[in-house]
């Protein structure tokens, strides 16, 4: 099977060594992309779409003679920060793995990260001394054509636009199409354009999206329909009228004491008229029952106030905030305190959406 992938020995032999076969979006999507076509690959989340999209320009860039010039050559474009530095590090793996098969003295090949985090240490370096592979965002893509910088992106000859159902529909896609433009124009040659999601629809009009009014993009669908095991609760018999009974602190100078147990206060009880209380009894039980679970809320307030209340629940750290507002080596130590089974669960707002390895997730909880 290696023997007929459309790459370079070395990354032959990395990808035999490591995997059986190559998944369906890759199979597929390899002869378009190693021609130059420009390519929409569809497919189910965890089914290869990234190496799908990134394997023909690694093995480019580790074909390259060690004393090439510096420069990007292939550009990954992410709606999220928080998925920049997730393929950041999903890359490393495949990266070193070609390198190790290659001759001695084969191209190092180097990825680097730009993002509103990007320290300006860093940016200076990139500068200098760019990578082969650049993982940014659109609006960080956006200033570095607008800064000295830019000419670091005249040797890019790919870029990878992931989630591309999240970007093409809205303001910030519009915005992207230009800068796509922009930096055609900046650069040396033709520049081969890919993108990356489990699902769009119109298929048609995001490739043409991709592609703009002159490209020919070939769509490459391995989707399928989600198998999900999806349920709605409601904690309150009457969502207009929601009133739930809850606990009180005792006054300490007024305590009643239990019938059975005369050495125990009975529990003081008042009524109150929100959802909320009658949410976070079933939200523990769920998460107690499951070894993963994460929890959707729609704000950063949201998250961290439902956090609070299932820890306080709980009585011990049961759930973890994550959020835009966290910095982004907070968000990596909590990410992984999840795969590595420290915490059960992660409470989280869009931060953690769109394609971001969190391993194997038992439950996904929608709140609201």
């Amino acid at each position: 099977m290696s023997e007929t992938l459309p790459f370079s020995e070395p990354t032959r032999a990395w990808f035999a060594h490591s995997f059986a076969a190559p998944t369906p979006v890759q199979a597929q999507g390899w002869p378009t992309i190693a021609a130059g076509g420009d390519a929409l690959l569809l497919a189910p989340t965890g089914s290869g779409k990234t190496l799908a999209a990134f394997l023909v320009g690694i093995d480019r860039c580790v074909s390259l003679p060690p004393d090439a010039e510096a420069g990007v050559r292939v550009l990954y474009v992410s709606p999220l920060k928080a998925l920049v530095y997730d393929v950041e590090r999903n890359l490393r793996a495949p990266l070193m793995g070609v390198q190790r098969a290659a001759a001695a003295g084969a191209r190092q090949v180097r990825v680097d990260v730009r993002t509103g985090d990007t320290p300006q240490a860093d940016r200076r370096r990139f500068q200098r001394n760019p990578g082969d592979i650049l993982v940014t965002t659109p609006e960080s893509l956006y200033l570095l054509l607008t800064s000295a910088a830019r000419e670091s992106l005249r040797s890019v000859h790919t870029v990878i636009i992931d989630e591309i159902h999240a970007i093409a529909a809205s303001k910030r896609g519009v915005h992207l199409s230009l800068t796509l433009e922009r930096l055609e124009a900046l650069a040396d040659g033709p520049v081969q354009r890919v993108g990356l999601s489990a699902t769009v629809r119109p298929v048609q009009t995001v490739a043409s999206y991709l592609g703009g009014a002159q490209r020919q993009v070939t769509v490459v669908d391995t989707s399928a329909a989600p198998n999900l095991d999806l349920e709605i609760r409601v904690p309150v018999s009457d969502m207009d009228s929601p009133v739930v009974e809850v606990d009180i602190d005792e006054d300490p100078f007024d305590v009643d004491f239990d019938d059975d147990d005369p050495h125990e206060p009975r529990k003081q009880k008042k009524l109150e008229s929100s959802i909320w209380p009658a949410m976070h009894p079933p939200l523990l039980e769920l998460i107690r029952g499951h070894r993963t679970t994460i929890i959707f809320a729609n704000s950063r307030l949201l998250t961290e106030r439902l956090c609070n209340q299932l820890n306080e629940l709980a009585g011990e750290e049961i759930a973890k905030a994550h959020h835009g507002s966290i910095s982004h080596a907070r968000r990596a130590e909590i990410e992984d305190d999840l795969k590595s089974g420290r915490i059960p669960c992660i409470v989280a707002t869009s931060s953690l959406e769109l394609g971001i390895d969190m391993g194997a997730v038992d439950l996904v909880i929608l709140v609201e």
